[in-house]
C-alpha cells in the first residue's frame, strides 16, 4: 500500500478551507473588474530563460527546473509579473497599451515552508502596462484599499516608497553600482534590525559604515506625511533621480486624498524597498493591523524597465500581488473564517421515501431563484440527516413529508438559533431569503 501523503510545503484543501478561499478571489475580482482590469491566463511552464534574473538570486535559487524530453530548458513560474512582461511583449500589437490585466493562477518556489508561506501558492495579481502616468500608481493605491475594505478589514496600512528616492541617495553617496545589494540588504531591516543590515550593506556591497549610516537614516525617517517629504527633500537634494521620486510620493499622496480614500491608510515608509530587482517606481506593502507580525498581505510596484528583456518597445507598467494564502492565514487567526463545509446555504432533508419528486422539485424552485440547496441522497431518519446539516454548517433547513407536501407547506428551519416557521410552499423563497438575510434591527 502506498501512503497518502502530500510533499513538503505542498498541501491538500479540504472543502471548509477552499469555501472561503473561493470567496476571497471572487472578492478580489470583483475589486480588480471594477477598476477595468481584464483577466488573463499564462503557461504555468515557461522556457528557463524568460524566468531566470528577472527576480533576484533567491527566486533563481528556488526556481523549480528541468529539461523536456525534447530538450528544452524550462521552468516553473515563481510569480505573476516575469510571465506578465513575456505575454505583453509578445501580444501587445493585439493588446493595444494601455493594458489592464488581472491574473489568478498558481506560482511555485522551492522555499523553507513557514506560517502562511508554502512552496506552491496563489497570486491575484493585477497590473497597468504601458503608461508611466502617476494615474496609474495612485489607482494601484486605491485598488489595494478598495480590496481590503471589501474583505471586510477595517484596520490595515498600506506602507508605499519610491525606489528613485533611495537610489538618488545612493547616487549621492556613490554607491549607485551597489544599488540592488544595498536594496536587498534594506529590505530585511523589520526582520533583522538595523545592526545587521548594517552589516550587510559593508560586506555585501562594500559600503563604508558611515554610507551604511546614512542609508539607514533615510529608511528610519518618520512623522507626517508632509514632515516625510520635507525630510526626503533635504536628504535627496542635488540628486535629481530623487527629486522626482519624491515629487511623485507628494503627487500619489494628493490623488488618494482625492479620490476620497482613507488617507490614514496610506503611510510614506522609506525602510520599504521590496528585494526584486525590477522595481524602478513606487512600491507598496500592505499590512494588517491587527496582525504585523505576518507579513506583508499585498505588495507590489513600478516596473519600467522589465518588458525591455523581451522588446524594444518601450513597456512601463505597475501593479501588486495579493498574497492570498497568507492573508488567508491571517483571517483564520484573526477568526474572520466561518467554520462552513458546503458553499449551499439550504438544506432538504429526504425522509419521506414517497416523496422523492417532491424534495427535487423543491430544491429546483430554490435554484432557481439563485439560492444554492443540497437534497440528502438517501431517505435515512429525520434526526441524522439535520445532524449531518448541522455538521456541514447549513442556515437553512426545510422539512416537509406527504402531508406537508400535500397542503402545500414546508417547515423553514433556522439552523442556527433552533427556531422553525410553516410556510405556504409558494412563499419559501422569501422565507428563506428572510433567515439568510434578517432585517436590520
Amino acid at each position: 500500500m502506498i501512503q497518502p501523503r502530500t510533499l513538503k510545503g505542498f498541501r491538500d484543501f479540504l472543502p471548509e478551507a477552499m469555501i472561503p478561499r473561493e470567496a476571497l478571489i471572487e472578492t478580489a475580482k470583483r475589486v480588480y473588474r471594477s477598476y477595468g482590469f481584464s483577466p488573463i491566463d499564462t503557461p504555468t511552464l515557461e522556457l528557463l530563460e524568460v524566468l531566470t534574473g528577472k527576480g533576484s538570486e533567491e527566486t533563481d535559487r528556488q526556481l523549480y527546473h528541468f529539461v523536456t524530453k525534447g530538450g528544452d530548458e524550462v521552468g516553473m513560474r515563481f510569480d505573476l509579473t516575469v510571465p506578465l512582461a513575456r505575454y505583453v511583449a509578445q501580444h501587445v500589437h493585439e493588446l493595444g497599451t494601455p493594458f489592464k490585466r488581472y491574473h489568478v493562477a498558481t506560482v511555485w518556489r522551492g522555499e523553507n515552508p513557514q506560517r502562511g508561506r508554502y512552496r506552491e501558492f496563489m497570486q491575484c495579481d493585477f497590473d497597468t502596462v504601458g503608461t508611466k502616468s502617476v494615474v496609474a500608481d495612485i489607482e494601484t493605491a486605491l485598488v489595494i484599499h478598495d480590496l481590503f475594505t471589501a474583505l471586510g478589514f477595517s484596520k490595515f496600512t498600506i506602507k508605499f516608497n519610491n525606489r528613485q528616492v533611495l537610489n538618488g541617495l545612493l547616487q549621492k553617496l556613490d554607491l549607485a553600482d551597489k544599488s540592488v545589494l544595498l536594496l536587498r540588504a534594506l529590505d530585511k531591516l523589520g526582520k533583522v534590525g538595523r545592526d545587521k543590515v548594517a552589516a550587510e550593506m559593508q560586506a555585501a556591497a562594500g559600503a563604508s559604515a558611515e554610507q551604511a549610516q546614512q542609508v539607514l537614516q533615510l529608511a528610519e525617517l518618520s512623522g507626517s506625511s508632509g514632515e516625510m517629504l520635507q525630510q526626503l527633500e533635504r536628504l535627496v537634494a542635488g540628486s535629481e533621480l530623487g527629486e522626482q521620486g519624491v515629487a511623485r510620493i507628494g503627487e500619489i499622496l494628493d490623488g488618494y486624498r482625492g479620490a476620497g480614500a482613507d488617507e490614514r491608510k496610506l503611510v510614506i515608509d522609506v525602510s520599504i524597498a521590496r528585494g526584486l530587482d525590477y522595481y524602478t517606481g513606487a512600491i507598496f506593502e500592505t499590512f494588517l493591523d491587527d496582525l504585523p507580525t505576518i507579513g506583508s498581505v499585498c505588495s507590489g510596484g513600478r516596473y519600467d524597465n522589465l518588458a525591455g528583456l523581451f522588446t524594444k518597445q518601450e513597456l512601463p507598467g505597475i501593479g501588486a500581488s495579493l498574497g492570498l494564502d497568507r492573508l488567508l492565514a491571517a483571517m483564520e487567526e484573526l477568526g474572520m473564517l466561518a467554520k462552513v463545509r458546503t458553499p449551499a446555504e439550504v438544506f432538504i432533508p429526504f425522509f419521506d421515501k414517497n416523496s422523492r419528486n417532491a424534495y427535487l422539485a423543491l430544491a429546483a424552485q430554490l435554484r432557481g431563484a439563485g439560492l444554492g440547496v443540497e437534497v440528502y441522497p438517501d431517505p435515512k431518519k429525520l434526526g441524522q440527516q439535520l445532524q449531518y446539516a448541522d455538521r456541514r454548517g447549513f442556515r437553512v433547513a426545510l422539512i416537509a413529508g406527504s402531508q406537508e407536501f400535500a397542503e402545500q407547506t414546508v417547515q423553514v428551519k433556522d439552523m442556527a438559533t433552533q427556531t422553525s416557521t410553516i410556510v405556504p410552499l409558494a412563499e419559501v423563497v422569501g422565507a428563506v431569503r428572510q433567515v439568510l438575510q434578517p432585517p436590520a434591527a
